[in-house]
């Protein structure tokens, strides 16, 4: 399926990518291997953004729409001690590479790469149209909201997603929001509390009315969960005083055409019950406001509600996909990701069409020993390259 130039390219650029320690923030030298990469191998423009995230483009001799390949070059924290393997050595045996980011997901942004730079090959420009690679930073904390850089600057008419999908097609995903709840008590001296008013006593009675709400469901994306994540009294630690304050989150996964408006709804309805029966009742909804550095010296921010998504098989883009993938041997199937991508952004902010596409197991990402298969990395580079001769005829 490849030449073994192709082979070794897609190793020695994933290798070191993963040599690169890159949590969410400190992106920086993973971000300069892959831009050294896309300089060196007949990129014809190459930029880095405020936020820290690497573009390259390669042009066809024709005119055409423009595809997007789009993967996140941050990785969650690793705890060592819990690893048999060295989290960045990047060990490559029994055909497997380890290293954290090796699924998630850095050996799909050497797939794009890799692809692109064979498309950038004089002899291969002959397609319509024009190949972006995006190695987008702080994907892991704010889904999307990096990527909404990358799509003004680009403009894309398509997104393909590098998450892992075991090269399925992903054609939906959930989405996700942070919700906050906080009840307002009256401090006390824990030897008179009836002279204030428990916060976390008034908390457990909002979260057992929440928790009642019956969760939306939807076909193929299933339940609208909502789980309680954490929850903190105030003041913390509380010696010998009645907590004031009481502040817990929800993660909710989020079905397609849900809003912020129709997910804080429910709950302001509770709360606004329990205000009626209980005088000594106060609480306020809202969603999770965050923001973080980034390796440029930039502030990324926004508030935690990344939208759902989700297109049919029969669209024309899906179907040139799926021929294209299947001329080369390869038989996905159609599928939809269980967790948030940046999809978020380009298809249920932005409304571009995506789908994903991505070499490994969704299981991986995360895991202690995280690995990939050199099959399903060399099968990936194929697997874009055929999209990109599929969308730019």
């Amino acid at each position: 399926m490849l030449d073994e130039a192709q082979k070794n390219s897609v190793v020695t650029l994933c290798q070191d990518m993963i040599r690169q320690a890159s949590v969410s923030g400190e992106e920086a030298g993973v971000a300069g291997v892959l831009k050294s990469f896309m300089e060196s191998n007949g990129f014809d423009e190459v930029v880095m953004d405020r936020y820290g995230s690497v573009l390259g483009c390669v042009k066809g001799n024709k005119p055409g729409p423009k595809i997007l390949f789009d993967g996140h070059i941050d990785t969650v924290p690793v705890d060592a001690s819990r690893w048999t393997k060295e989290p960045f050595g990047a060990e490559i045996e029994d055909g497997r590479m380890y290293g954290r980011g090796t699924s998630d997901m850095k050996g799909a942004v050497a797939a794009m790469a890799v692809a692109a730079a064979h498309m950038a090959l004089p002899e291969n420009r002959d397609f319509a149209g024009v190949i972006y690679v995006a190695g987008v930073v702080h994907e892991e904390c704010f889904e999307g909201v990096a990527g909404r850089e990358i799509s003004a600057r680009v403009q894309p008419d398509v997104v393909v997603i590098g998450e892992a999908s075991q090269l399925n097609l992903k054609i939906a995903q959930r989405g996700r929001a942070e919700i906050v709840l906080e009840t307002i008590g009256k401090p006390a001296h824990s030897a008179s509390p009836a002279e204030g008013i428990n916060a976390v006593h008034k908390m457990m009675e909002l979260v057992r009315r929440v928790e009642a709400i019956e969760p939306p469901k939807q076909d193929v994306l299933g339940l609208g969960t909502n789980v309680l994540t954490d929850i903190k009294s105030a003041p913390y630690p509380g010696a010998s005083v009645v907590p004031s304050g009481c502040r817990v989150t929800y993660d909710r996964r989020l079905l397609v055409g849900e809003t912020k408006e129709s997910i804080l709804a429910p709950i302001q309805k509770v709360i606004d019950e329990l205000s009626a029966e209980d005088s000594e009742f106060s609480a306020k909804v809202s969603l999770a406001v965050d923001s973080a550095p980034c390796h440029t010296g930039e502030t990324i921010s926004a508030e935690r509600f990344f939208p759902a998504w989700r297109y049919d098989e029969s669209e024309d883009f899906i179907q040139k996909t799926l021929a294209g993938l299947h001329e080369i041997g390869l038989a996905p199937k159609i599928d939809h990701y269980a967790f948030c991508t940046n999809g978020s952004h380009y298809a249920g902010e932005a409304g571009i069409k995506t789908f994903g596409f991505g070499p490994s197991l969704e299981t991986l990402a995360h895991t202690d020993d995280e690995y990939i298969e050199l099959d399903q990395l060399y099968k990936a580079v194929a697997g874009y390259t055929a999209i990109s001769t599929s969308l730019l005829k």
